[in-house]
């Protein structure tokens, strides 16, 4: 399904396009290096939530709505790995 793409001047969607990506970049920094792991998760999530951000942002740009169905999907995935990760860190000394 298509509309009509939201008519903004063509450097905001680059500047916003830039300051996306230069996030994930620093995201994906933090989830190299991460001390722990849960700065690892957290930066995991957060780097789900700047791709749907990016997803977000292309729909605005072309009007191709199948993005915004793929950001959903991306946030569900995403919250259900983050609460995954969360038990398996509360019950990791537990016995199996």
């Amino acid at each position: 399904m298509y509309f009509d793409p939201i008519e903004l001047p063509s450097w905001v969607y680059i500047l916003s396009k830039s300051m996306l990506t230069l996030a994930m970049l620093f995201t994906a920094w933090r989830m190299w290096l991460g001390p722990t792991v849960m700065d690892r998760v957290v930066a995991l999530d957060l780097l789900a939530a700047l791709i749907m951000g990016q997803c977000v942002i292309h729909t605005m740009e072309t009007g191709f709505m199948s993005y915004l169905d793929i950001a959903t999907a991306i946030a569900i995935i995403s919250f259900l790995a983050t609460v995954a990760f969360a038990r398996y860190l509360e019950n990791k000394n537990a016995p199996l």
